[in-house]
Order: structure tokens, then sequence, then C-alpha cells
């Protein structure tokens, strides 16, 4: 027995077996490259800048969530063309008014979340993956079931069509 582990991978994979296999696997390594390419980007284009909270966050309750402490505070950066800019962004609880807080911008100067871990982006890019794979998967069985019942009733039809020919021509009907 050859126990190549390119070969132990070829043969215990099978090849896909209908259009709707095939059609999700396309959709979901489509929509996992998508979500890649789009966390690669965002790691690409949002920089860390530094910023300074304009009042204090300790008065603040923290946002209901489950990987985050941090509060809505009012916050002072300057963007790339040299203006000021304010906004809210999310900064530690407590934090004191004048004190440096670092928070992510686009290229124009936005704020903007936190771009993806590699690990995040992996992960939504598997979920991505497999939701797109089933949905188009989904998405031709209906194709292919609703085709079906439509195709039966049309025989149906013929054949009752049929029927009703050869049962009058030998001069009665059955029932």
């Amino acid at each position: 027995m050859n126990t190549d582990r390119s070969t132990l991978i070829t043969e215990r994979v099978r090849p896909p077996k209908s259009a709707g296999e095939v059609v999700g696997l396309l959709a979901g390594l489509g929509a996992a490259d998508a979500v890649e390419r789009a966390a690669d980007r965002g790691r690409a284009e949002n920089r860390a800048v530094s910023a300074v909270l304009a009042e204090d966050a300790e008065d603040r309750v923290p946002d209901r969530t489950v990987s985050d402490h941090r509060v809505w505070a009012t916050v002072r950066w300057s963007a790339p063309d040299g203006s000021t800019r304010t906004d809210e962004a999310r900064v530690p609880p407590g934090a004191r008014a004048g004190s440096a807080v670092t928070v992510w911008t686009d290229k124009s100067g936005n704020l903007t979340s936190e771009p993806l871990t590699d690990g995040e982006a992996r992960l939504r890019a598997a979920f991505g993956g497999v939701l797109a794979a089933a949905g188009a998967s989904g998405a031709v069985w209906g194709v292919a079931w609703g085709s079906r019942l439509y195709l039966n009733r049309c025989r149906m039809q013929q054949w009752a069509a049929e029927w009703e020919r050869v049962g009058t021509r030998f001069g009665r009907k059955t029932g």
C-alpha cells in the first residue's frame, strides 16, 4: 500500500457529483477569497493614529459586547492633510480628558475600525465561504427541485390527455 501523504489526500477527497456541489464549491471559494482580500486591503489602507481624549471616559457605561470593555468618548486627532478632526471612538474606561489613545483611520483621515488580525480574517473567510457555498448549493437544489416539479406536472397532464384519447378509442372509460 502506498502511504504517500498526497496520495492519501487524493484518495479520500471525492470529486463533486452534482452541479450544486460545483456551484457551491466555486461560490464558497470566491467568497472566502473576497473576504481575505478585503481584510488585506483594510490592513494596507488603515493606520493607527495617536488621538487625544476631549472628555473623561470614566463616567460612561461600557457597551455590552462580549469581546471588548471599551466605552465611547470624543477624541481629537490630526488627519493626513493636517486638519484637526473630532469624533467619537471606543476608548478604555476610566481614561481622563487629555490622555493619549490610539485610534484607526482610513487614508482620508476618517475613523474606522481596527483591521482584522490574520486569525480573524481566516475565521471570517471560512464562515463566509461556508455560507456562500450553502446558499449557492441550496439555490441550485431549489431550481432543480422546482424544475422537476414543473416537468412532472407537464408529464402528468400529457399522460391524462393521452389516457383520454386512448380510453375513448376503445369505446368506454374505466372508473
